[in-house]
């Protein structure tokens, strides 16, 4: 039995030990559990963000398609290249990676993401939705809810306008922390997000950003007051209701629209 490698609390580590869990999340990209408007996309290479010991990797390499594993943790490297040898390991911070250096074309990417940067994942997904037309893994609970939520619910935010932009997304199932090593303190998540049909938002995509942000930089205001600073004072959306929103309950289009008004001023 190889010597198991010890989870690090800097990196987040909380290896998955459980094997129908893995299978599981695996099979979330494969082409048979993709929706029908993901289909096209059943082939596709995939890389995987944080192996650890690879237990989610074997699943992944029973599909056939090109595979790469992208890994920070020296002692992981070391184990799986030498537990798994078959697997294509890649040495290296993924959020400081250049992505076009792994597959020419589009991948998949999915992962049992380290808490700590889940976020920065998705923000760094965002940057290269042309090459990732489908997203899956596992992160913390709240964080996979927020990314799913729709318009209203209060755990919707910045993450989940910015991805639902470009992205169907799905919140699949709930994981308990019982079957990691070692047990985190919170319950996990496991989505899927595949590309949208939109190719442009139709106006300035840095605009909107900033709108969105700006808006939820102060959530607990309306519209009116949060976005002031951008609006100014011959404010073009006066009489409009979405400024006596707040910014949970607006849509996608509604900050799309936004948008638009003030790249009118």
């Amino acid at each position: 039995m190889p010597q198991r490698v010890k989870a690090k609390k800097a990196l987040g580590q909380h290896f998955l030990k459980d094997e129908d869990t893995a299978r599981r999340i695996a099979y979330t990209i494969s082409g048979s559990e993709l929706p029908e408007s993901a289909r096209r996309w059943a082939g596709i290479p995939i890389v995987e963000v944080g192996p650890g010991m690879g237990v989610l990797s074997r699943y992944l390499m029973e599909m056939e398609r090109p595979l790469k594993a992208v890994e920070l943790d020296a002692e992981s490297v070391e184990y799986l290249r030498r537990v798994i040898p078959g697997l294509d390991v890649v040495e290296g911070d993924f959020l400081r990676l250049d992505l076009n250096t792994l597959f020419p074309g589009e991948f998949a990417l999915i992962g049992n993401y380290p808490y700590n940067i889940s976020s920065q994942i998705f923000f760094k997904v965002l940057d290269y939705r042309e090459k990732i037309p489908v997203v899956a893994g596992m992160l913390q609970k709240e964080v996979a809810e927020r990314i799913c939520a729709a318009p209203g619910g209060k755990t919707r935010g910045i993450l989940s306008v910015l991805l639902q932009a470009w992205y169907d997304c799905e919140y699949l199932f709930n994981v308990g922390p019982m079957v990691f090593a070692p047990p985190p303190k919170v319950t996990s998540g496991v989505l899927r997000l595949t590309r949208n049909g939109r190719e442009s938002l139709g106006c300035d995509e840095a605009l909107f950003k900033t709108v969105v942000k700006t808006a939820f930089g102060q959530r607990r205001k309306t519209l009116r007051n949060s976005l002031s600073s951008l609006l100014g004072p011959d404010n073009p959306l006066q009489g409009s209701e979405l400024l006596t929103l707040r910014p949970e309950r607006l849509s996608v289009e509604d900050f799309i629209s936004i948008t638009k008004t003030i790249e009118k001023k």
